[in-house]
């Protein structure tokens, strides 16, 4: 169906149905034209969704790994059969570039084959008993129904990220995309139903958040939450969660540090910068946000970065060669031009950019110039806070110790990078940096084959790799005397 007409419903029980308190507009942020409706539901649908994924867990539960992985492949293999209209309409709601939306789609069936696999290889223990006259034995068995909430900026990988793992270990998902993004959501679970899903193993609920996670939150039949957001709202959860003891993974707010020593490959550590920074128009958990350059550099790469900065195409996502998409919303616009106004007003120096972007074909939509500031203070907001947009704040640094210590100085510790040709060097600033991924001359790391997560305030748990499928098992000690 495409996109302009889609009408984004329920998936419940293996049914789509509408929601109880009707429908709400989708719109594209390049335009602010509406391009589809999505289904309003209300509390009492959020609770036919864990109605349906309790009925569906015991059999779910018991299947054979092999038979889970085998319906794995398959929602992979046709979320790839569909993966342009997944893209398309993920670019429509979203506005990211097409290309990206495509990487995008591909990274989330990454994500069901690889934990198709898994499935296949979820161990026990047998361990050695003190006496002969017991035999000990670990096993591995799925949480119960999770619910996965997911965020608008990556509206099917978060979501292939969290459903995959808790398929393959026999968990049940209820699942409540971003309201900005419902249609990416109903896009992957037409590829689900394709493939052959059982019905209840995974539902979709749309929506407003208050009435369909808190619904959740007092159902004891759901035994974990999955939530990618803000830490502020990942607290909420977490203190929501503690009333029953529901397992929690969250993967919060970032604040990237992007280290670059003076023995890096100088035009590789621009390009890296340039591609961490302004992917997603800067609206990455993961994406860089202050850049630390060893002051003998720094202006130097300074104005290689300029130079590629300012050479970036920016427009509506579908259009061809765009390179930078608009903002999620108008909030957004102005949350970077108070960052950018901040800079201006403690001394810092634009090199490139500082304004929205609001003259011709971007007069509708939220876009803003990719803007590079040098000159700053420490305690500058773009130092401080969370970006989420195309806004990177340049400091020199004198010593490795020091490049280490500003790294380090925030709450937040999800991604990290740093660019070096020194192996030792490289070492000891991996080792000591306070977050949960390294990019070390990568700017990006995120495989489905990897664990993904944070430290501080960053979150609990991790995604990917076969820690992601771990976080939906419970842990069951069996002693037996013989």
């Amino acid at each position: 169906m495409a996109s302009d007409t889609r009408e984004g419903l329920l998936y419940i029980d293996g049914e789509r149905c509408k929601g109880s308190a009707g429908s709400f507009p989708v719109e594209d942020p390049a335009t602010g034209t509406v391009i589809g409706r999505a289904a309003k539901a209300t509390a009492e649908d959020a609770r036919r969704a864990v109605d349906a994924a309790a009925a569906a867990f015991p059999a779910w539960s018991k299947m054979p790994g092999p038979e889970r992985a085998a319906i794995l492949r398959r929602v992979a293999d046709r979320i790839m059969a569909r993966s342009e209209e997944i893209a398309r309409v993920m670019t429509a709601e979203q506005g990211k570039p097409l290309a990206e939306a495509r990487g995008e789609v591909r990274i989330s069936a990454d994500y069901f084959s690889w934990n198709g696999e898994e499935a296949r290889r979820i161990y026990g223990d047998l361990i050695p008993a003190s006496t002969n006259q017991k035999r000990l034995l670990v096993l591995r068995q799925p949480v119960g129904v999770t619910a996965a909430i997911t965020p608008w900026n990556f509206p099917a990988s978060m979501l292939a990220r969290k459903i995959a793992p808790a398929l393959a270990a026999g968990c049940t998902v209820v699942c409540k995309p971003a309201s900005a993004t419902p249609l990416t959501a109903c896009a992957l679970f037409d590829a689900m139903e394709e493939a052959g899903l059982p019905k209840g193993v995974a539902n979709l609920v749309t929506g407003p958040a208050g009435a369909v996670v808190g619904a959740w939150m007092d159902d004891g039949r759901v035994r974990k939450v999955s939530f990618t957001g803000s830490t502020e709202v990942g607290k909420e959860l977490m203190r929501g969660a503690a009333a029953q003891m529901k397992r929690v993974s969250l993967e919060l707010g970032g604040h990237a540090p992007f280290l670059i020593f003076a023995d890096a490959d100088l035009d590789a550590a621009a390009a890296g910068l340039v591609m961490s920074k302004f992917r997603n128009a800067g609206q990455t958990c993961i994406c860089a946000n202050r850049l630390y350059v060893e002051r003998t550099v720094a202006e130097e790469l300074a104005q290689r970065i300029r130079h590629q900065v300012e050479k970036l195409k920016v427009g509506p996502g579908a259009q061809e060669g765009v390179e930078v998409g608009p903002l999620i919303d108008h909030e957004a616009v102005q949350k970077v031009h108070a960052q950018v106004q901040d800079a201006v007003s403690r001394g810092g120096r634009v090199l490139c950019g500082g304004h929205a972007l609001r003259e011709g074909a971007f007069a509708q939509g939220h876009f803003y110039a990719p803007t590079v500031v040098t000159d700053l203070p420490y305690d500058a907001l773009v130092a401080r806070e969370e970006t989420f947009g195309p806004l990177i704040g340049l400091w020199p640094f004198d010593t490795e110790e020091e490049a280490i210590a500003l790294a380090n100085d925030t709450p937040y510790g999800l991604a990290s990078y740093v660019y070096t040709q020194n192996l030792g060097r490289a070492f000891r600033v991996a080792e000591g940096l306070e977050y949960g991924i390294v990019g070390l001359n990568d700017p990006v790391p995120t495989v489905a084959q990897a664990p993904f997560g944070g430290v501080k305030e960053s979150g609990v748990g991790r995604e990917g790799g076969y820690e992601g499928v771990l976080a939906y098992l419970e842990t069951k000690f069996v002693s037996m005397v013989l």
